[in-house]
């Protein structure tokens, strides 16, 4: 016979610990590890997305609503990742989305410092044409 007057089981005492539930959809608990801000998911939105198997994340191509999701991507992604795609465990994971976040800061920093040696380099050498008259 049970004891009715036993506290009753919460969901969170059944999940035994250092359990994978990734890919379990949007009614799973992340492990804590999870959480966090994803730069690669913010910089990269839509890129990030088709690989994570996040399909939000494509509105990030929609003009002016892209900065929004971006945004919530940034704050929401890794948690989205882990619920949307089945990965190994949450040691790969962090190393995956650390490489993500690795990459996506490198290409904007990067085009970024192109831009303005771009900005410096085109009207100089245009300058440079016109007084030494080749155009």
């Amino acid at each position: 016979m049970q004891n009715p007057y036993s506290p009753p089981q919460s969901p969170l005492d059944l999940i035994s610990v250092g359990e994978n539930n990734s890919g379990g959809g949007r009614h799973i608990t992340p492990p804590i590890g999870v959480r966090g801000w994803s730069w690669g998911a913010f910089l990269l939105s839509w890129v990030w997305a088709v690989f994570n198997k996040t399909w939000f994340g494509l509105l990030s191509l929609i003009p002016y609503v892209g900065i929004l999701v971006a945004l919530y991507l940034g704050v929401r992604g890794r948690e989205l990742a882990w619920r949307n795609k089945r990965w190994e465990s949450l040691e790969y994971f962090n190393q995956v989305q650390g490489r993500w976040s690795f990459w996506g800061v490198v290409i904007v920093v990067g085009s970024a410092a192109m831009g303005m040696i771009a900005g410096i380099a085109v009207p100089a050498y245009q300058q440079y044409v016109h007084r030494h008259g080749g155009g």
